[in-house]
């Protein structure tokens, strides 16, 4: 049986009836059990309590929340056990805004021993035990609190999760706690806890939602901005932990990636929906800024050919970035020759009215580059069919090609449609694209509600040059880093592995047409450099991935749960990487600073054909 403290509990509610003015004192359910939290907590992830009635559960108030979906307020017992493994700390799920409770009340609380998971079961997310329907009795009021355990970067370990049970399907829930072993069991058996981290180093800049990422390990695969690289799928980086705060959102740090919370942020220990483990905070550290800048690429010399690729996010014509999407693309990016951007949106943006042209979108960022000091650029597209390319409902995004007709010209090859495929043929002993722009095997079911490749066929300095741009299917459905499954599942690898491999075929008819034809595949791959997904966008040698030219601690795009890791590539074809001279830079302007106007980083090559 699990332990129990009858006596305490008693001198509570004797406490209580004496001290009425601060009291709520309710019936607690007939049949409930009586015990401590670390008992509900239990030594695995699911409470041996789940679904049955408790009484009198005894803790002190560590925080509240009054805001959200997930309202109600947090208690803990000052008095822990001797097991590492079980948690102190418990959700008391009250629904709407707790009342007639205060941060360092004794209470006891009766009521429902629930596990919750953020986001559904099908989210794969772990669960929350909370206690719900709770009936509440105030004992005393302004009672110490109990102290918040440090997270450390010792106290974490560096392995982050334990192999699911295959009996599970693949689920952590039953499994024994080893938080001397494992990350994920670390932070499990301080669930609801108060914590404490002391002088972090931001990873994951402030977002829209009030949240930001530190590391309590700060030699963790950091990179030169301060932020922590993700590398590898078994390399997740265990000291990464999202803050949120309790107080009020206006007083919530605006923090860029490389920032230090100074001194000590401290509060419960949640887990959440969009980013696992959270820290609530009720004490917030000092931010102290390190001053990241945002980088400049170097301008491109007359013999060299300079590509771009850029997700402008949603980009519609009622936004208020197109001066800044301009600002840097002429400033930071020195207006490359060839841009492929990601994410243009039609004329009406989100209004699902069947409007599928972008002319005006496009117009407008390129009259937006032209005041800000650049060339006037060209573009070509191809409309999609209404609501077929997946995104923004009504938004239609699209890739679209700008290019600076002084620089470089573009064969056109009329035809291409939403719907009509381009093919490879061979004029004079050279590839050429049939239509151009043209799209590629967009009947195929590997971009059913996807965005189609965009293949174009430029000309510099005579010679001619292949640029596909794609936008390959989002990571949405996959399972989280914390998700109960170990390892998770990324069921979207399933379409990207489809558009990969359809891709690197058409590169393939090219190379066949044409052995040293330069190929540029590029774009938001929506997946990382050491994917499978990128390797077969490589396939047998007819592609390489460009930014792998890099130091691996610069290889990153796009920060994403204080992971600095790559989405936006470029790929190469042979007579690219062989037997030119190319120079590949991740211009970093976005991913790591709280007022970014996308959530990528433009990447750009420069070559000799």
């Amino acid at each position: 049986m699990p332990s129990k403290s009858s006596a305490r509990l008693a001198a509570l509610t004797v406490a209580a009836a004496c001290s009425a003015a601060s009291t709520i004192v309710l019936t607690s359910p007939a049949h409930a059990e009586s015990v401590r939290i670390h008992d509900i907590q239990g030594s695995t992830r699911i409470s041996p309590y789940a679904g049955k009635q408790v009484t009198d559960v005894a803790g002190i108030v560590t925080g509240i929340r009054t805001y959200g979906s997930s309202r109600g307020f947090w208690i803990q017992d000052p008095n822990a056990d001797a097991d590492p493994a079980t948690s102190e700390g418990v959700f008391v799920f009250t629904s709407s805004a707790p009342k007639g409770v205060a941060v360092g009340d004794a209470v006891t609380v009766s009521g429902t021993v629930t596990e919750y998971v953020p986001g559904g079961a099908t989210s794969g997310n772990q669960s929350v035990t909370e206690i719900t329907k709770p009936t509440t009795t105030v004992v005393s009021s302004g009672n110490t609190l109990p102290a918040a355990t440090g997270i450390t970067s010792r106290s974490v370990p560096a392995a982050y999760a334990p192999a699911g049970d295959t009996a599970a399907g693949g689920s952590v829930n039953a499994l024994p706690l080893k938080p001397s072993k494992y990350a994920l069991d670390h932070y499990e058996a301080l669930e609801g806890m108060s914590v404490r981290v002391t002088d972090t180093r931001v990873v994951g800049a402030t977002d829209p939602y009030t949240e930001l990422w530190v590391t309590v390990k700060p030699h963790e695969n950091r990179n030169r901005h301060g932020g922590t690289v993700y590398g590898a799928y078994d390399d997740q980086n265990s000291g990464r932990l999202q803050i949120q705060s309790l107080g009020a959102t206006a007083d919530f740090p605006k923090a860029n990636v490389g920032d230090t919370l100074t001194g000590s942020t401290a509060g419960p220990l949640d887990y959440n929906q969009f980013g696992g483990y959270t820290l609530v905070a009720s004490e917030l550290g000092t931010l102290k800024s390190a001053g990241l800048e945002r980088e400049t690429t170097r301008k491109q010399r007359s013999s060299e050919l300079a590509v771009a690729t850029y997700n402008v996010e949603n980009l519609d014509p009622s936004d208020g970035t197109f001066a800044a999407h301009a600002a840097a693309i002429v400033n930071n990016l020195k207006s490359p020759d060839i841009v492929s951007l990601e994410e243009i949106q039609d004329n009406n943006g989100a209004k699902n009215d069947g409007t599928v042209a972008a002319d005006q979108t496009l117009t407008k960022l390129i009259d937006a580059i032209v005041a800000a000091g650049g060339p006037k650029y060209d573009w070509r597209a191809i409309d999609p069919a209404d609501g077929s390319d997946g995104g923004e409902p009504g938004g239609n995004i699209r890739q679209a090609f700008l290019f600076n007709p002084e620089r470089v010209s573009f064969a056109d090859r009329a035809g291409g449609d939403a719907t009509t495929a381009t093919d490879v043929t061979k004029i004079r002993g050279k590839a050429h694209l049939t239509l151009s722009p043209g799209r590629i095997a967009p009947a195929d079911e590997a971009w059913k509600n996807s965005r189609k490749p965009l293949a174009g066929e430029f000309v510099f300095r005579g010679r001619s040059v292949f640029v596909i741009a794609n936008h390959f299917n989002s990571k949405g459905g996959d399972q989280g880093l914390t998700a109960q499954y170990q390892p998770p599942s990324r069921s979207s690898e399933t379409q990207r592995h489809q558009q990969a491999t359809l891709v690197n075929a058409f590169v393939k008819d090219i190379l066949d047409t044409q052995k040293n034809a330069d190929v540029i595949t590029l774009g938001d791959i929506n997946d990382f450099e050491f994917s499978q997904t990128t390797k077969l966008l490589e396939g047998r040698g007819e592609l390489w991935s460009a930014i792998k030219s890099l130091p691996r601690s610069e290889r990153y795009s796009y920060v994403y749960q204080g992971n600095s890791q790559v989405l936006d590539q470029i790929l190469i074809s042979p007579s690219i990487r062989r037997d030119c001279d190319f120079e590949y830079d991740s211009v970093h302007v976005n991913a790591e600073f709280h007022d970014q106007i996308s959530d990528h980083d433009p990447q750009i090559l420069r070559f000799r054909p």
